[in-house]
């Protein structure tokens, strides 16, 4: 029976799969192996290279079965369709022939190098770094065809590198042809016929506050007093679905983007120039179509009632985050507008309280922006805090994507929910946070786990009992990881950090398709129509996964920032916190410049054997006991800086006073050799007497 089943566990089976087969991800390795990753968790299934069917790596296949392992359950299958490219831009470097060319792409995995016919290389020359479009592949041609869409500057490191984060995400550099002619059809001017649809906005006092950089103005405040006693306050979004309509190359194109990307040097963004920074960009002291919620509000920030519908709006002033902070502080000024600053922000604060005591988790947000010359080299990084002019507009925005949700949300058609993008949080994964306060435990901090409300109190009491002190970074730091990432689903579930029974992402169209997705379903409940999107969840899905790819764009553009700028401090030591800690060693983020690098833990094999303790987020010496965990402050150097693979490494440096207190626990082995090197004498000496006694002794007896 035993031999029987043996036999029939190792047997391999032949599996024709369904017509299309299963969808997933392709990952290429670098042998050349290919792996289709099923979203459901059904297993991997293998790829050998002759059966990718001109699939490249992170592209969404169809993939059919045709091997199936019993045993191991081990796949193997044939990619049959490509259903979405992940990237179809590249760089790399052009190779002339005589009648055409040839692309070499800059990539560790297996691709073809890409055709270029003469007519699609647009002026570029042999041995150039271009930046390439794949616009063809045929099924059974070997021959994938492109056509260079720019020429890289030589000696621009930068402008490469930033490139090359961007189509290694997938995000296209440059728009289509007729994308930007479809833009530049769209009419600058706005018809007496829209005006007449919408509610006029353009006598109320109306302004923007952004950053300081800032073109694309996406949302506005108005206020005014009501003869009632209450304040209207409006809250005014660009109204970006009036120009991007529906099965239009334009729209098409900003849901394959599905977000702006930002970058220390750039914006790529979802829509042309045009469009984000003229056509709906909330300009002063110009006329602009915007789609708004307007609420009647208290002095307590409690809302009376509430309005939703298309408006049009002129902007009396543009400030900055800085001026209006300015305004705050100083409690009024020459600012023009400070009385309606003041108490905006007032009521601002109020609503952010009252959103905190309802279970919303307050972890602080710091942002790192550098300082960049003419060339785009990093000279300086300042950080930033959220302070109350950036929680003004915070707090109202937040008010407005919640009381759409909330709206939508009652609308049913045969007794159904529409379909309708929410802005979905979940509770904290019990797995990562159990180990996190035993963490925060031995700080001294305690967790109510009874309900998802009392750990949200905890988190809070907590966060607010490290303000200022050493492990307060952290604890934050740790106890974000412990929360579930934000997402965009079909399925509400809530909101968990904003406390918000129904949200939604209604107020930034400009750099995020989801909100123009939540423009066109509220226009259609305001038109009694409500339109049913059987697409909806996919393009959920699709949006989540786009904005994951920016952040991590994002993530790897700063940290070739932080390379390029730390690159001028070889050898140079800093204060830092260790902000990470891994069985090879252990990051630290430096305390001035926020800049994280890796110390090795081969680096400290001079000092002791460290081993890593997981529970405790910390490296331990075998024999000193020395410890490095995270949240500790440790003095480093900057021993190398690595552009091509954005690393920073860092050694470890003994501080005078650590030294003297720790000077014979510590380094174990250099105080082991050097106790070795004072009884080389010694053992030589003693060596030479031995050798010196057996002749004596002989002597003696002969």
């Amino acid at each position: 029976m035993g031999r029987k089943d043996s036999k029939k566990k190792n047997k391999v089976k032949t599996k024709p799969g369904q017509p299309g087969g299963l969808k997933g991800a392709l990952e290429i390795t670098r042998s050349g192996i290919g792996y289709v990753v099923i979203p459901d968790g059904s297993g991997d299934i293998l790829v050998r290279p002759g059966d990718f069917n001109t699939a490249l790596n992170g592209d969404t296949v169809r993939v059919r079965v045709v091997k199936e392992n019993i045993g191991s359950g081990r796949k193997e299958g044939k990619i049959t369709e490509v259903v979405q490219r992940k990237q179809t831009e590249f760089i790399g470097t052009l190779q002339m022939a005589t009648n055409f060319a040839f692309f070499v792409p800059d990539t560790d995995k297996p691709m073809p190098d890409l055709y270029i016919p003469l007519e699609n290389l647009h002026g570029a020359l042999h041995k150039q770094r271009v930046a390439v479009r794949l616009v063809k592949w045929d099924k059974d041609d070997k021959k994938p065809v492109g056509e260079v869409i720019s020429i890289l500057q030589e000696g621009d490191e930068n402008d490469v590198a930033m490139k090359e984060i961007l189509a290694e995400a997938g995000f296209p550099l440059s728009f289509p042809d007729k994308v930007m002619e479809e833009a530049a059809r769209l009419p600058d001017i706005i018809s007496q016929s829209e005006i007449n649809k919408r509610k006029d906005f353009r006598d109320i006092l109306t302004f923007t506050i952004d950053p300081i950089d800032a073109k694309d103005f996406d949302d506005a405040l108005s206020i005014r007093l009501l003869k009632n006693g209450l304040y209207e306050i409006g809250v005014h979004i660009a109204d970006v679905s009036h120009y991007v309509e529906p099965d239009t190359v334009l729209d098409e194109e900003a849901y394959k983007r599905a977000t702006s990307v930002y970058l220390p040097d750039r914006v790529n963004p979802m829509l042309p120039e045009h469009i984000s920074n003229v056509l709906c960009s909330l300009r002063p002291r110009e006329d602009k179509l915007t789609f708004s919620a307007i609420f009647q509000m208290d002095i307590k920030g409690k809302v009376k009632q509430y309005w939703l519908g298309k408006t049009i709006i002129h902007s009396d002033h543009r400030f900055t985050y800085e001026e209006v902070q300015d305004v705050i502080e100083k409690g009024g000024s020459d600012s023009p507008y400070s009385d309606e600053l003041l108490l905006l922000n007032n009521i601002a604060q109020k609503l952010r309280k009252q959103r905190f005591s309802k279970g919303a988790i307050n972890f602080s947000s710091q942002e790192v922006r550098f300082q960049l010359d003419e060339e785009a080299k990093p000279i300086g990084i300042v950080v930033k805090e959220s302070k109350e002019a950036n929680q003004l507009i915070e707090e109202f925005m937040l008010l407005a994507n919640r009381t759409v949700a909330e709206n939508v949300s009652k609308i049913k058609v045969n007794k159904k929910n529409i379909p309708f993008p929410y802005r979905i949080h979940d509770q904290p994964d019990e797995q990562k946070l159990l180990p996190f306060i035993t963490f925060a435990k031995k700080y001294g901090h305690k967790f109510d786990i009874s309900s998802p409300e009392k750990i949200a109190q905890s988190f809070n009491q907590m966060l607010d009992d490290v303000e200022g002190k050493p492990e307060q970074h952290v604890l934050e730091q740790l106890g974000i990881r412990t929360m579930a990432k934000a997402v965009y689903s079909t399925e509400n579930i809530g909101h968990y950090g904003l406390a918000f029974e129904f949200y939604c992402h209604f107020t930034s169209p400009i750099r995020r398709y989801p909100d123009v997705m939540v423009h066109r379903v509220l226009e259609s409940i305001l038109h009694e129509k409500p339109m049913i999107d059987k697409k909806m969840d996919e393009k959920c899905k699709h949006s989540s996964e786009r904005e994951r790819a920016a952040m991590e764009a994002e993530r790897a553009s700063n940290k070739y920032k932080q390379v390029e700028f730390m690159r001028n401090y070889l050898g140079e030591t800093f204060e830092g916190v260790i902000s990470g800690v891994a069985s090879f060693g252990f990051w630290v983020e430096t305390i001035d410049y926020k800049c994280e690098g890796l110390v090795s833990i081969a680096s400290l094999s001079d000092y002791d054997d460290f081993r890593s303790v997981e529970g405790d987020y910390s490296l331990v010496g075998l024999r000193s006991g020395r410890k490095f965990r995270m949240g500790d402050k440790v003095t480093i150097r900057v021993v190398a800086a690595n552009l091509d693979k954005r690393q920073l490494d860092y050694e470890w440096v003994l501080r005078p006073d650590e030294e003297s207190e720790d000077a014979k626990k510590v380094p174990a082995k250099k105080a082991a050799r050097k106790k070795a090197a004072e009884k080389a004498p010694a053992k030589k000496k003693a060596a030479a007497a031995t050798k010196k006694a057996p002749a004596k002794k002989s002597k003696k007896e002969s």
